[in-house]
């Protein structure tokens, strides 16, 4: 979506914070002269893992035309504060822009965010572009990136069917607090995990299939090629929690 008028500008990162993939005394020189992508996000959530591969193409397209892409993580469960915990999932996941790790809700504040992920674009002189919560409308943000960089191309093509642009999408199950089993209705079924070891999960298709548990964050348990009903049985090992089960939405 497109900024309203033309006088919203970044609030400044916070220096005190800590950063992964930004070099000593660089973080002041993120905001100078250059379009801007930041991204509010949380390795334990579903939804920004799904955003996840459009940010790191956005990245490696157009950081060579002058795109900063920024992630700030902010944790939406215990298990994703850690300092550690994110600077591991950073590594993991292969992300190599800049990363805030805002465990305080700091910047969120500044922002006056409300939820994961949300992506603001700014332009050269750091007024926002376009802003946009949550998953999809993937080609819009790349068109006004592209805009914004002065490069004409075809977009990214869409990761997953239901991220296509103008693709119907049903209502799928709310996300529940903790492990759960019984009826769904979704494109995907994930768990928000801790601990190591394993998770048992049956149903939507699959006859009883275990996922290893190594480290905190969003496992995916349940795949279908559209918005299907389902039953999920979901059984939790020794030495493994569950904070949530999450539901992604599908092609109605």
């Amino acid at each position: 979506m497109r900024a309203p008028v033309d006088t919203i500008f970044a609030p400044l990162f916070p220096t005190r914070l800590p950063w992964v993939n930004v070099p000593a005394g660089k973080v002041s020189t993120l905001q100078r002269g250059r379009p801007m992508l930041v991204e509010f996000w949380d390795f334990c959530r579903p939804n920004s893992l799904r955003t996840l591969p459009y940010l790191k193409g956005w990245h490696e397209r157009y950081a060579p035309a002058g795109l900063r892409v920024v992630g700030v993580h902010c944790p939406g469960f215990e298990a994703s504060s850690d300092e550690q915990a994110v600077r591991d999932a950073v590594a993991r996941l292969q992300i190599t822009y800049p990363v805030l790790i805002d465990s305080s809700f700091e910047l969120w504040r500044d922002y006056e965010n409300e939820g994961w992920p949300a992506r603001y674009l700014f332009d050269g002189r750091a007024r926002l572009f376009e802003y946009h919560y949550g998953e999809g409308a993937y080609d819009e943000t790349e068109r006004a990136i592209q805009e914004l960089v002065g490069v004409e191309d075809e977009p990214l093509a869409p990761v997953r069917p239901e991220d296509a642009a103008g693709a119907t999408l049903a209502a799928q199950t709310e996300d529940q607090p903790g492990p759960y089993s019984g009826p769904y209705e979704a494109g995907g079924v994930w768990a928000v995990l801790a601990g190591a070891g394993s998770v048992t999960v049956s149903g939507g298709g699959t006859g009883g299939r275990e996922v290893a548990v190594t480290h905190p964050g969003a496992y995916p348990l349940i795949e279908h090629d559209r918005h299907t009903a389902g039953v999920l049985e979901l059984e939790i090992g020794a030495g493994v929690s569950c904070l949530a089960t999450c539901f992604t939405p599908g092609l109605a």
